[in-house]
């Protein structure tokens, strides 16, 4: 199927950089209305405005300092040689665990030497990509202890964008947010379990958990060897499988990616607004939230998806799905594997000036530099390094991956489209979506759904200063389907966003937000 149609602008208009889509840029820059320098400065002025100042939304824990010089030599390179593709010149943010000249939101890791760009990070810089700065995050991918979604030694507490001190998610909360207000044409993030489509359904943005091996783990922090996968978050469905179809693809330096199918579809080519037509969807009732506002609209989207042609098959429930909620295998697996993970990592860097050689050591600094890291009252807990420090890799280790694997693919997404003869498996990204993509290492796609009405309840996050339920915040719909599905379920999920356009339709608190344009910039 042919790409959505590229929006082509007259010579004194200029695009929206709030919503404005990557291949809209691109045809932009390919015209000369403006240049890659032009972008990166409206992107960094937009920056300023609502990261410390205004807002504070505490999104970009920094930006390149070197940014607009390649920028600059983007430009002359279009001038000179043509373009490199879609990608060429366009400003991208990083979560700030994946490896460029530093380390992530830690202080524990600041000034560390890396050997090389994460493998996502090259493929992103060879086909053109300008890495506009790092997101912050929820540090250490929220696997620290109990601390609010967001909160970074380094970076500060990220808030959501759609209501006062709202909670953004995370771990890549960053991300999430600097794509809800333009802050970059596209994003990365990383997931173990729901990191990346947590923070997109809150932030009202896309969000795509690949499955773990189609996309290199090489360069990323680690949590867990059998979950993590890094993924794209951005405005659009069509944004992220761009973004996707350059990451993806086999590295030698993550033995996980010599698994992948031996030819990699190209994404775009997913982008069928009647996708939909003639496939089977199941909604699994057990794992929907127990928010009434979000099932709601779930329930009223499932008419949309008939409307576009597709059989919804309801309920559709897991034959696993009570043993998959009260399995605590997760939990055994991640603790264990982050302790030894994380010590291969720091093995790898050329350089750590604090000295921390593994989780004994960082538990250690933190500490020592309680003022930094553990600040009271929300932010000094260390609770899972602690547990994860206890573990090693012994029998019940091995027969808790067993078991997650069991539960997640053969007994869990497998078996229920086996036996519903399912194409994927839709469920509000709230709640528990997250869990069977996650153990079972299969991909899920998050796409927005709506928001919170006017007059629902203000709920507080426990032991936090922050909202996890208000008026006007955004939540999603989950894609779910099988190992290295991704193709499929792009389609479903661009078939789903172009009937509904969710996104457009924002609230009060983050139209208020400042945002410059590129306009703006060009008049200075």
């Amino acid at each position: 199927m042919p790409n959505p149609d590229v929006m082509v602008l007259s010579e004194n208009a200029f695009p929206d950089l709030y919503e404005s889509g990557i291949l809209d840029l691109q045809k932009c820059l390919e015209l000369g209305y403006f240049m890659s320098v032009d972008l990166v400065k409206a992107y960094l002025a937009r920056i300023d405005e609502v990261n410390l100042k205004g807002a504070a939304l505490h999104a970009v824990i920094e930006t390149n300092p070197n940014a607009l010089s390649q920028a600059a030599k983007l430009d002359a390179e279009r001038k000179s040689q043509g373009s490199r593709g879609p990608l060429h010149g366009i400003p991208l943010l990083l979560k700030d665990n994946i490896a460029t000249l530093h380390e992530e939101g830690s202080y524990a890791l600041l000034g560390s030497v890396v050997p090389r760009d994460a493998f996502v990070a090259a493929k992103l810089r060879k086909a053109g990509a300008i890495l506009l700065g790092k997101a912050n995050l929820s540090e250490w991918a929220n696997y620290r202890g109990k601390v609010p979604n967001g909160f970074s030694g380094r970076g500060g507490q990220t808030l959501c964008p759609y209501y006062p001190n709202g909670d953004a998610s995370g771990s890549s909360s960053g991300s999430g947010v600097a794509m809800a207000i333009g802050l970059a044409a596209g994003s990365l993030g990383s997931e173990t379990d729901g990191s990346i489509v947590s923070p997109s359904c809150k932030n009202n943005v896309v969000g795509i958990k690949p499955t773990v091996g189609l996309v290199s783990r090489a360069g990323v922090i680690p949590i867990s060897s059998h979950q993590d996968t890094a993924g794209p978050m951005c405005r659009s469905v069509a944004d992220a499988a761009l973004l996707l179809s350059v990451i993806a693809g086999p590295d030698p330096r993550d033995a996980a990616t010599l698994q992948q199918p031996g030819v990699l579809p190209d994404y775009m080519k997913a982008l069928d607004p009647n996708a939909l037509k003639g496939k089977r969807l199941g909604v699994p009732r057990i794992f929907l939230p127990d928010d009434k506002e979000i099932l709601e609209v779930f329930n009223a989207s499932l008419d949309t998806f008939r409307a576009l042609g597709a059989e919804i098959v309801d309920p559709a429930d897991f034959p696993c799905a009570e043993e998959m909620k009260e399995s605590q295998a997760e939990t055994l697996v991640l603790k264990t594997d982050f302790k030894v993970d994380l010590t291969e990592y720091i093995s790898g860097l050329l350089e750590v000036p604090t000295g921390v050689k593994n989780l004994a050591d960082l538990i250690k600094f933190n500490n020592t530099h309680a003022d930094l890291e553990l600040i009271p009252p929300y932010h000094d807990d260390q609770s899972r390094f602690i547990a994860a420090e206890a573990t090693e890799k012994n029998d019940a280790y091995f027969a808790a991956l067993a078991e997650d694997f069991d539960l997640g693919r053969r007994r869990g997404i497998d078996a229920t489209l086996q036996k519903f003869k399912l194409d994927a498996i839709i469920l509000p990204t709230d709640g528990t979506a997250s869990k069977p993509a996650a153990i079972s290492g299969y991909p899920i796609i998050s796409v927005p759904l709506g928001f919170q009405p006017d007059n629902v309840e203000v709920l507080p996050v426990p032991a936090a200063p922050l909202h996890t339920k208000a008026p006007g915040l955004p939540f999603g719909i989950a894609f779910i389907g099988t190992a290295y599905s991704e193709f499929n379920l792009i389609g479903f999920a661009y078939a789903f966003e172009q009937a509904t356009q969710v996104r457009l339709k924002r609230r009060a608190y983050a139209e208020a937000i400042p945002k410059t344009q590129l306009k703006d910039v060009l008049s200075i």
